[in-house]
């Protein structure tokens, strides 16, 4: 029996335990081996703390992002924090706490994202994780609300994992996000991608764009992008998440979504899967013959599809065939599912396993 996945910790919930930690180091002159964060639904959770050091004016700590059993890129990553003592006008008016990014944290460069252009990419929950927790560590370890502290987040090899993630294309460059809503990073779930899509999308729609590309993975974006060449800020990863996708295009002013994929995924969403990964079914191969006889293909070509082992021997037997009647009616298939779920005009690119393009359907 398969045991339950491991929960873990987003970047922000980090950083807000290696703030607390230096801050704690910095006013108390000792140093810190755990802390206890507060969480937005106001749990307590106790992190371990490495490295915590102290001197007159400067605390310093670091904690190892553990992300349970998601398969997080910034997993193992350390994140550390240096907490200053600065004069009163070197901080906001209503706060006695300055968050800014150091090495490794993305800077903002376009606009549509909850943080604005020209700032550290420290989204509104971790930054008010970060600032609650160190002004609690403020209030029980002085007498005096005046103490103005800088916290500087800072990620060692930030810059180098933030080239396995999507920051650059929303013009976050120089390394990576501080991100969370919950503070608890879910096993495998859809949350950060999901949320990277909405982020695309709102940059795409603040840069001006008209037209999206959603695309299935890296080589049918490619694909379209020799093809088309569209602006960097159209492209829309979407992996597997399609139906979510679509839906969120209501939410925007986009005048056509155009959606890069390849044959099995085309298949599924034409046969009205919401979701394309394998984990959420497998395509059966007699399920796509059943499907092109309701659509009304001849059964001599029917018996010849009958018994293919996968969705790619279907494909290459049409080709072959020239069949390509049938593969065009898959993809106005699949645009007029999209379109009912889009609300918008929808063209399908579909490439080849090779990065070549096989057709283009355009509504």
């Amino acid at each position: 029996m398969r045991s339950k996945l491991r929960s873990g910790y987003t970047t922000g919930a980090c950083a807000a335990a290696t703030a607390k930690a230096a801050a704690i180091a910095l006013l108390s002159q000792k140093q810190v081996s755990t802390v206890q964060v507060r969480f937005p639904d106001s749990s307590n959770v106790t992190f371990s703390v490495l490295d915590s050091s102290y001197t007159t004016g400067l605390g310093k700590a670091a904690v190892i992002k553990d992300a349970g059993d998601d398969p997080d890129v910034t997993n193992g990553a350390r994140i550390e924090a240096e907490v200053r003592i600065v004069d009163h006008d070197s901080t906001n008016s209503d706060s006695c706490i300055k968050i800014v990014g150091g090495r490794g944290v993305g800077l903002v460069t376009k606009p549509g994202l909850a943080v604005g252009i020209g700032k550290h990419a420290i989204n509104p929950v971790p930054m008010q994780m970060i600032r609650e927790n160190v002004e609690d560590t403020v209030q029980s370890h002085t007498a005096s609300d005046k103490v103005r502290l800088e916290v500087t987040i800072i990620v060692p090899d930030g810059e180098e994992l933030a080239k396995k993630t999507l920051n650059a294309r929303l013009g976050i460059i120089g390394g990576i996000s501080i991100l969370g809503t919950t503070g608890i990073v879910r096993p495998i779930s859809a949350e950060a991608w999901t949320a990277t899509i909405r982020s695309s999308m709102d940059v795409a729609q603040a840069t001006g764009v008209e037209e999206i590309f959603l695309s299935t993975g890296r080589t049918s974006e490619r694909c379209v992008q020799m093809a088309l060449n569209p602006p960097e800020e159209a492209l829309v990863m979407m992996g597997d998440y399609l139906e979510f996708s679509l839906l969120q295009v209501k939410d925007y002013r986009f005048k056509r979504v155009h959606v890069a994929t390849m044959w099995a995924k085309l298949l599924k969403g034409a046969m009205g899967y919401a979701q394309t990964h394998v984990r959420h079914g497998a395509l059966e191969t007699e399920a796509v013959c059943v499907f092109l006889k309701d659509k009304g293909i001849d059964q001599t070509i029917i018996e010849k599809l009958s018994g293919s082992n996968t969705a790619r021997e279907i494909l290459e037997k049409l080709i072959h065939d020239k069949d390509h009647h049938i593969i065009e009616l898959v993809c106005d298939t699949a645009i007029q599912r999209y379109q009912t779920i889009s609300r918008i005009p929808v063209s399908i690119h579909l490439v080849n396993g090779n990065g070549t393009l096989i057709c283009s359907r355009v509504s």
